[in-house]
């Protein structure tokens, strides 16, 4: 029997890399790989040792470039497409995202229809937690099927959003999309860019380390090749979550953190003004267990941060400890600290940088209101920071989720759709019929093609709306479905329409 083929977008990068590294010890038993990475000098260290290598085929070339992909699916019968331009290098360069993030996404699922396999070719998209944008308190629990919300400016969520709807409805008979959330891992520990301080202090992370996530990677291969991956799996749309023991909000770990250096309080360290208070992403997930089950790759909890933390400061780790111990210690060490956060902050996508040049956009978007951001304590201490974290504030999807899928009828997305302030026009559904696409009408007045899929398990709607700006307030006037996680988080007056640079239209 052939022993299946596996193309890995992105093996150069941390999730990438971390599933290479896992499935190296099934090369030529359980599957084979083939990877397609950009030709550089980091992947020609990482990737030179392995040509010629059984089991393995190394190609240097381009996502980008239709004829590298086509012959990479040619070799294949599955493909793990983990390549992506992410954050925060996104934020600077949103026509490079949509172009690498759509654009190698359609190439992929093009080369399938082009070489015949579109019946037979496995194809495993890695979404992100941030399509689905700000979730703070108190809608800070989540799962799939609720509103998609990419948060204002955040064109990595912009094009991913793109790419997973033309995944959904590519046609493919067997696809997947992995909506990954926080990495943690050393690649984490090690970022210094002003995105810092656009999370929230109490905004809240289901994390999951790399490696983690390189195994489910793995496991989902493995138990594929062996057969005793369940068929119920592909079709769906899932949460990668690392469980409870990888939940935190931003505000604690901050805590976890400098206490590792000796600080007693974050005072000295954290200026809270400086920290947005909303539109940045992340929940814990209600449902994140379901892809545990099927892929069982969970062995991580925050302490795998922690540690990777730990280990980059190095001896900065025990002058920390030292210093914070003596009188007047922790306000030093803290003023140490923030000068090298003054950097960051005076930077384009700093917090700082938008106060100081009135940059009222990005005010409202980040704190609401100058009036708002004034609001904000000079110190931690005084925050009034969020305890509730177990409460589950509930988002109706606007249909009868306790109904089989076999049962859905038009009546269902009648209803769903004017949930979502719009109108079904298609007058016939075949009951039960979850992948062809009727056709609506939005709040609007949009007319758009979309499968049941799409729009009740993956939370889409109006690809016109998603592509031309951040309507959110004015959207949340006319659809109830998607007010439910604006309206606890803003106030009424909020209208500010956000125009975007690119849409997947451009790419």
């Amino acid at each position: 029997m052939k022993r299946p083929v596996v193309f890995m977008t992105g093996a150069g990068g941390g999730m990438g890399y971390e599933s290479f590294k896992a499935m190296l010890p099934d090369l030529g038993k359980l599957y084979d790989l083939v990877i397609l990475v950009r030709d550089s000098d980091k992947n020609r260290k990482l990737f030179e040792r392995y040509i010629g290598t059984p089991g393995v085929l190394v190609k240097f070339g381009d996502l980008l470039n239709k004829a590298d992909v086509v012959d990479c699916v040619r070799r294949s019968d599955i493909c793990l497409h983990i390549a992506a331009f992410v954050s925060p290098q996104a934020d600077y360069h949103p026509d490079k995202a949509m172009k690498n993030n759509y654009g190698s996404t359609r190439n992929i699922i093009e080369a399938v229809y082009e070489t015949g396999k579109a019946d037979t070719y496995k194809f495993v998209y890695i979404g992100t937690v941030a399509e689905t944008g700000d979730r703070m308190p108190p809608i800070h629990w989540g799962r799939v099927g609720d509103p998609i919300k990419p948060s204002m400016y955040d064109y990595y969520a912009v094009s991913k959003v793109a790419a997973e709807r033309y995944v959904i409805e590519s046609g493919l008979k067997y696809w997947v999309s992995l909506r990954q959330t926080g990495i943690i891992g050393p690649a984490m520990a090690k970022i210094r860019d002003a995105i810092q301080f656009h999370n929230c202090i109490d905004d809240v992370l289901e994390y999951a380390s790399d490696r983690d996530s390189g195994r489910a990677m793995r496991n989902l291969c493995a138990f594929d090749g062996e057969g005793t991956l369940d068929g119920s799996f592909w079709g769906h749309i899932y949460n990668i979550g690392g469980g409870a023991t990888c939940r935190v909000s931003t505000g604690d770990m901050y805590q976890i953190m400098y206490g590792e250096l000796g600080f007693t309080s974050l005072d000295p360290i954290i200026e809270p003004k400086y920290y947005a208070t909303r539109n940045f992403h992340g929940q814990y997930y209600l449902d994140s267990d379901k892809l545990e089950s099927y892929l069982h790759f969970r062995s991580d909890s925050m302490q795998f941060f922690y540690d990777a933390y730990l280990k980059e400061l190095g001896s900065a780790k025990a002058a920390g400890k030292v210093m914070t111990k003596l009188p007047g210690g922790e306000k030093l060490m803290g003023s140490i600290i923030k000068k090298t956060f003054a950097p960051l902050l005076d930077s384009e996508h700093g917090t700082k940088h938008w106060l100081v040049n009135g940059m009222e956009d990005h005010i409202d978007a980040y704190w609401g209101s100058r009036k708002a951001w004034e609001a904000i304590p000079e110190k931690f201490s005084e925050l009034r920071l969020f305890t509730d974290w177990d409460t589950v504030v509930p988002i109706d999807h606007g249909y009868d989720e306790t109904k089989p899928e076999s049962e859905l009828k038009l009546e269902d997305m009648s209803g769903a759709a004017q949930f979502r302030g719009g109108t079904l026009l298609s007058e016939k559904m075949a009951i039960g019929d979850w992948k062809t696409k009727l056709r609506f009408r939005c709040a609007f007045g949009h007319e758009f093609d979309a499968s049941p899929r799409l729009v009740l398990e993956g939370g889409h709607w109006c690809p016109e709306c998603e592509r031309k700006s951040w309507n959110y307030g004015a959207r949340a006037k006319v659809d109830p479905f998607f007010a439910q996680v604006w309206n606890p988080l803003h106030a009424d007056d909020e209208l500010r329409e956000y125009p975007k640079v690119v849409s997947e239209l451009d790419a």
